[in-house]
């Protein structure tokens, strides 16, 4: 009989049994599975989880996808927008059979396109889900433009504009909300956003602390943030940009603004990560 993740995890000491209430409470508040609830909470890591997923479903894992040549060939058994959405990438094919990391070995809908897909029997290796999401940028033709990237928007839900959330979903991003800085440097900490939207005058931890804070950890150092403030003059925009912010959004915000200026923030980004011509000899 497969025992609870919840268990499992408790009785390796890895978390407690108020955590595990407490975090099975807050899950029935939301569609998340319970281990990523427990990574929301900052209580349990990526390698913590990934080893009680591994015990509970009896696959082995995959700790670092490695760093080698996949073939086109290889590639081609999983269409880049399935990899994707399922966070699956296929590591070596042999006698009919695929393997591929997963995030989530109970996902029966994901085993089945696989196996449409690559007309092959499929093995599953357990991998985290930021091992499976950079294999997938790194190896997979036009896959930033198919990635579901990370903004987390740091405000008080009651000055949000919900259509602003909304908007960002519908562009395909994966939205985070943090009532103040501290629960946002959380998130940050632990989700690893690809862009951090935050007011200035976040309770707490104001936008400017969190900036500092972000920046001084090595794991997040790189992760551009936009500053919302309503204090719009160019003297703050000034202080801002000189802080180290990626650009400044004026409040109250309009949802078709702020969308703008994500999607330029992350044109900007590729463009930078785009290997430069070598100079005329």
């Amino acid at each position: 009989m497969k025992i609870p993740l919840g268990q499992l995890l408790v009785r390796s000491g890895i978390i407690t049994v108020k955590t595990l209430d407490r975090a099975l409470a807050r899950q029935q508040s939301c569609s998340m599975r319970l281990g990523g609830v427990l990574l929301e909470m900052g209580v349990i890591t990526d390698e913590e989880l990934l080893e009680a997923l591994g015990q509970q479903s009896g696959l082995d894992t995959v700790q670092r996808i490695p760093q080698d040549h996949f073939s086109p060939e290889l590639l081609s058994l999983v269409p880049g927008e399935l990899a994707l959405a399922k966070q699956v990438f296929p590591l070596r094919q042999q006698d009919g059979v695929l393997i591929v990391a997963v995030e989530d070995p109970l996902d029966k809908e994901a085993l089945g396109q696989l196996e449409r897909c690559s007309s092959r029997r499929i093995v599953q290796l357990l991998a985290t889900p930021e091992e499976i999401r950079n294999a997938v940028k790194q190896y997979y033709r036009q896959a930033r433009a198919l990635a579901q990237m990370k903004i987390l928007l740091v405000d008080d839900p009651a000055a949000v504009n919900c259509d602003v959330e909304g908007a960002l979903k519908k562009e395909g991003y994966q939205v985070f909300i943090a009532r103040d800085g501290v629960e946002g440097l959380r998130i940050a900490f632990s989700q690893k956003p690809d862009l951090i939207l935050c007011d200035a005058g976040a309770s707490r931890m104001d936008g400017y602390a969190l900036m500092r804070a972000v920046k001084a950890n090595p794991a997040s150092a790189g992760t551009p943030m936009i500053l919302l403030t309503s204090k719009a003059s160019p003297e703050e925009e000034h202080r801002a940009l000189k802080a180290g912010f990626h650009d400044f959004i004026a409040k109250p915000v309009m949802t078709l603004r702020v969308v703008s200026r994500v999607k330029r923030a992350f044109e900007i980004m590729d463009k930078g990560r785009e290997p430069q011509a070598a100079p005329p000899a």
